[in-house]
């Protein structure tokens, strides 16, 4: 993956830092949609330097680039995903967690949406779940 970060990086104007790179390495297939928060926290363990705003930034321009989705599914906060792909969330307000939920089993196929809403242009779609998980809910 290291050329791979390493072009990612250089496509959307940043400087190749080996900070900048441990974010990306972080994201690779991670599937726990991390915050800026938790993904600064894990860092620290490598780099005790590596700032907030250094993460933050990065993910945002990250976002911005088309390269993650910085998902606002969380009420509390943030989250990052590094899958673009079009598919749903799922937050569970009991333990925080976000899934991702497949698209085949909406009955609705909104990736297929025209591009005007009421001609309003539309550039993207956010169908966020919110509820108590299977866990969560058969713990009760």
């Amino acid at each position: 993956m290291g050329d791979q970060t390493i072009e990612k990086l250089k496509e959307i104007g940043l400087k190749v830092t080996p900070q900048r790179q441990a974010i990306l390495r972080l994201l690779d297939g991670n599937k726990t949609h991390p915050s800026a928060d938790s993904i600064h926290r894990e860092l620290l363990k490598e780099y005790q330097g590596i700032s907030f705003a250094t993460v933050y930034n990065t993910l945002s321009r990250l976002a911005k680039a088309g390269k993650i989705q910085e998902l606002d599914i969380d009420p509390s906060k943030k989250r990052f995903d590094p899958c673009t792909a079009f598919h749903y969330h799922f937050y569970c307000r009991e333990c925080g967690r976000v899934f991702d939920v497949a698209c085949d089993t909406i009955p609705v196929p909104l990736d297929q949406v025209d591009a005007t809403v009421d001609g309003h242009q539309v550039d993207t779609i956010q169908l966020n779940f919110k509820g108590v998980c299977k866990e969560c809910a058969g713990k009760r």
